[in-house]
């Protein structure tokens, strides 16, 4: 995770330039992160945050990320003063203080340099290109079961965010799998796992070619492959779990407008099937253009409608931490909270009406860096998710492990799990 800080700044001034939906105060942004990470611990999970990694990184290899980030321009000073420019901006970077080197990483400043007749005989013009949007650190990778995949994000505003959590991932010893190249898009947002099954969404943010890397490579690690294509390609829907979330292995959330949605409207999803056999490696299409809903009832899930107005409020956009265990956002009307309650679900409403303003939520502000197995013996330690089942009926976990039991939500006592049935 990524609490934001001074780099949100550029972004909510011009809030659409920033690729975020209103103005929002940077602080009180900063505050609500905060007490959303400690919900998370209070759970169990253990959260790493990009700051708290950049403090414990060599500083050499800081500043090799920072040498990246700050520019001089040179354009228009005279060829005299030129020759001088690199030695003089490697001497400050070897000077630089760790925070300075964070504040360089984050801000990506430019310097534009121009000549003047007075004091120091150089003026100059500052500009940044802040990473503004990195607190949402869903959308940089992918976690699989078969590891870490660096994504290769549809937006210029965010495309440099990929080489920092890339150092993140190594230093915390997580050597990604794959990157994905050339004109293959993928962000996070749109890879939602689910035992043996992922679901992938194409779309405004993720792109064919981007899927067939990762199955080229064998980089999903699930069996089925169900790439949910979206059609309508709307800014407030722009990955999928912005519009359908998994609860449970039974259990699942769809926004009104695609649930109800006719064939041929531009909110009718449709998707394509793809699979292989177990031990095996390469995928074969076997269904094309089915009415995702669908396909979703066929898996025997029932469907929780999520309507206009708690759309709007990001209530599809949560972050399942067990078995029909999830964070929301707070202040969904009363009807979605019954509906939960009759499905057995329990919610952790989480105050985060600043950050939703930058078009995410719970669900876009995390990154799960390993998965466990649904333990109800254990201790409370980790990130939990739900098991799927297969035609069969077998259940497995993420990991695509055979799932025992058939637990339906979790309560935490005395740093132990115990099943909600």
């Amino acid at each position: 995770m990524h609490t934001p800080g001074q780099e949100l700044f550029d972004g909510v001034i011009h809030p659409s330039a920033g690729l975020f939906e209103h103005y929002f105060d940077v602080d009180k942004a900063a505050e609500e992160h905060c007490t959303y990470i400690r919900l998370l611990e209070a759970n169990g999970i253990r959260v790493h945050t990009v700051t708290g990694i950049l403090n414990e990184v060599s500083l050499d290899t800081l500043r090799m990320l920072a040498d990246h980030e700050l520019t001089y321009d040179l354009s228009v000073m005279p060829d005299a003063d030129k020759a001088d420019a690199e030695a003089y901006r490697q001497e400050i970077l070897s000077q630089m203080s760790r925070a300075d080197l964070i504040r360089c990483i984050l801000l990506r400043p430019a310097v534009r340099l121009l000549p003047a007749d007075n004091n120091t005989g150089v003026d100059a013009e500052y500009v940044h290109d802040p990473l503004m949007n990195l607190y949402f650190t869903r959308d940089q990778s992918i976690t699989t079961p078969r590891g870490h995949i660096i994504c290769r994000m549809n937006s210029p505003q965010r495309a440099v965010e990929t080489s920092v959590i890339d150092l993140c991932y190594r230093h915390l010893g997580l050597t990604p799998v794959l990157r994905i190249e050339g004109e293959g898009r993928l962000e996070g947002g749109d890879y939602i796992p689910a035992g043996t099954v992922a679901f992938i969404g194409c779309g405004m943010r993720t792109n064919e070619e981007g899927i067939r890397q990762i199955m080229e490579a064998d980089a999903f690690g699930h069996d089925t492959i169900v790439v949910v294509h979206d059609h309508k390609r709307w800014q407030m829907q722009m990955h999928l779990d912005t519009h359908f979330n998994i609860i449970d292995r039974d259990l699942c959330t769809m926004v009104s407008s695609r649930l109800n949605a006719k064939p041929g409207e531009p909110e009718f999803n449709t998707c394509d099937i793809y699979a292989r056999e177990p031990g095996t490696k390469s995928y074969s299409l076997l269904q094309k253009d089915l009415p995702f809903v669908e396909y979703m009832r066929g898996r025997g899930f029932e469907i929780i409608p999520i309507d206009h107005e708690d759309e709007m409020h990001y209530a599809n956009n949560f972050l399942t931490i067990a078995p029909r265990h999830i964070m929301a956002v707070g202040g969904q009307s009363e009807e979605l909270q019954q509906r939960f309650r009759e499905a057995g679900v329990n919610v952790e409403w989480v105050p985060l009406e600043t950050l939703i303003e930058g078009f995410g939520a719970a669900h876009c502000m995390t990154q799960v860096l390993k998965r466990e197995v649904f333990d109800p013996d254990a201790p409370v330690t980790g990130i939990r998710q739900m098991s799927t089942r297969d035609a069969s009926g077998k259940a497995y976990r993420l990991d695509g492990t055979p799932a025992i039991g058939k637990a339906r939500g979790i309560v935490i006592e005395n740093n132990k799990k115990y099943i909600r049935r």
